[in-house]
């Protein structure tokens, strides 16, 4: 069988055209922005965030640790992005909205809104790229370090305060849920299972002083548990994560009870 992923060229999440395509060019969103990101869904998983901003340029240094490892018999590809748009915050797990203990896509969007900068370990990092497995994190931990450029959707996101990291990708050993919830179909492609397509870190990129620690999902220390309960709204479009050749999927990972 083979077992090279494939990655399917669809819309990303829409935001804003209208805001998107009207704005002026700003400016004075020069600055550090980081952030702790928070677990969500039973994720064990870690990671941090650093964006250093001049003009459009930015140095990003993302580091994660802990996500499931492997799909297929292969590193467990993980996308993550910038999102904004919508009120710039990690959704609760009173967002779960029918109760089934994975926070979806579609239930975390009302808070953290849709794509703007694909957060791709080389290449373009515009929304389109948001569904390259390819360009995505690989296995359980991995570093992303290098300069992207961010366009002025996401450069008005940071300065207002409303630009979350979510990187996607549960754990099937870890995650909350039961193993039936977690292979349900996907709330953005039937063909795969909710769990593998929903957010597994999130946190708010804030602007740092000098000195200061990274602030956003460790708030209160779980991402989950650090605002109120938001109301849902309509957004369309969304992260794919692509099937496997033969449209099976399967995400399994290396146990290590016995180490």
């Amino acid at each position: 069988m083979n077992k090279k992923m494939r990655f399917l060229a669809v819309p990303a999440l829409a935001v804003s055209a209208v805001a998107m395509a009207g704005s002026p060019a700003m400016a004075g969103h020069d600055g550090t922005y980081s952030s702790t990101l928070g677990q969500l869904s039973g994720t064990t998983g870690t990671g941090t965030v650093s964006i250093s901003v001049q003009g459009d340029q930015a140095q990003l240094k993302l580091q994660v640790n802990g996500l499931a490892q492997t799909f297929m018999d292969a590193p467990y590809p993980h996308v993550q992005h910038i999102h904004g748009g919508a009120q710039g915050k990690c959704p609760t797990p009173a967002d779960d909205a029918n109760a089934d203990g994975i926070l979806s896509t579609t239930e975390g969007a009302a808070s953290y809104g849709g794509i703007l900068t694909t957060l791709t370990t080389s290449g373009a990092t515009t929304p389109a790229e948001g569904l390259n497995l390819q360009l995505g994190g690989q296995g359980g931990s991995y570093t992303i370090d290098r300069t992207i450029t961010l366009d002025k959707a996401t450069q008005e996101a940071l300065g207002a305060g409303t630009a979350v990291v979510v990187v996607h990708g549960l754990d099937p050993a870890t995650v909350t849920a039961s193993a039936e919830a977690f292979n349900a179909p996907s709330d953005l492609e039937p063909s795969l299972p909710l769990g593998a397509t929903s957010p597994a870190l999130c946190g708010v990129l804030t602007e740092q002083q000098m000195g200061a620690m990274p602030s956003g999902g460790a708030d209160t220390g779980v991402a989950t548990e650090s605002s109120n309960t938001a109301g849902m709204i309509a957004l369309g479009g969304g992260l794919v994560l692509a099937a496997a050749a033969g449209g099976t999927y399967a995400v399994r990972r290396r146990a290590e009870h016995n180490a």
